[in-house]
């Protein structure tokens, strides 16, 4: 019987992980549709960099800055009052330099009153996640797919190599204090042995049923944005339509 968490915390994903309880993230950028993720019972909240995409319009998440991505965060913390918030540190706030990654960190917790950060990638961005751990900030981990600087979207760990490469960056950001690891197009079967090697919690997205938890874009699986219709996203509504067609009524009202 799954365990009726008041509060998400670090350490209840790691109990859930334990107990076999899959947990469920969900992105969300503003507080209207934030109180609804957060009421439904969703576990985690992502501040994701993808609101560069849906909520400004860009191609892609290189855009937004951190400014931008503390404003979002201010908005969900204030109505997320079960879910962990995740905040994503956006493109060129801490690749290759610790210290402003630290600096970067240090002004989402500070300023948002989010209670963790996620950064893409593995052993290359080692000394960014280590320095921002030991201010006692939570860090999650991204790896497989990295949107922020991959050329092209397909899915990751189709050579052994590969999957060993992943696998052994896993190992180094669960070594190195991370709480959770997310794992975006990675191979069901490779997501699967790494989720069984590691201790901390895994979250897909499009890696297949095996990981601990899921993770898709809020509009996506509302069938809010057109623009892009990723694969593995399941749509549950066709929500711009039904918006259209309201709006459309309201129009004929007038």
């Amino acid at each position: 019987m799954t365990k009726d968490y008041k509060r998400i915390t670090t350490n209840v994903l790691q109990e859930m992980k334990d107990n076999k309880e899959k947990i469920s993230m969900l992105t969300s950028y503003d507080f209207t549709l934030a109180k609804i993720v957060d009421n439904a019972g969703i576990d985690v909240i992502l501040v994701g960099d993808s609101a560069s995409n849906v909520m400004a319009g860009h191609e892609t998440t290189l855009p937004i800055t951190l400014d931008h991505m503390i404003y979002h965060a201010i908005s969900v913390v204030k109505a997320a009052s079960r879910a962990l918030v995740v905040v994503d540190l956006p493109f060129g706030s801490y690749q290759g330099d610790s210290k402003k990654a630290l600096r970067s960190s240090i002004r989402i917790m500070k300023e948002s009153g989010a209670h963790a950060v996620k950064l893409e990638g593995g052993g290359e961005i080692i000394d960014s996640i280590e320095r921002i751990l030991t201010a006692g900030i939570p860090v999650m981990g991204h790896l497989g797919l990295l949107p922020q600087t991959a050329e092209k979207y397909s899915v990751q760990a189709k050579k052994s190599s590969d999957a060993v490469n992943l696998l052994e960056d896993a190992k180094i950001l669960e070594k190195a204090g991370v709480f959770s690891i997310v794992f975006e197009m990675v191979t069901r079967d490779v997501a699967k042995i790494i989720t069984e090697s590691v201790k901390v919690p895994t979250i897909g997205i499009g890696s297949g049923i095996n990981c601990d938890g899921q993770v898709l874009v809020v509009h996506d699986m509302l069938g809010m944005f057109e623009k892009i219709k990723p694969k593995f996203a399941k749509r549950y509504l066709n929500l711009s339509e039904e918006i259209r067609n309201a709006i459309n009524s309201y129009v004929k009202d007038v």
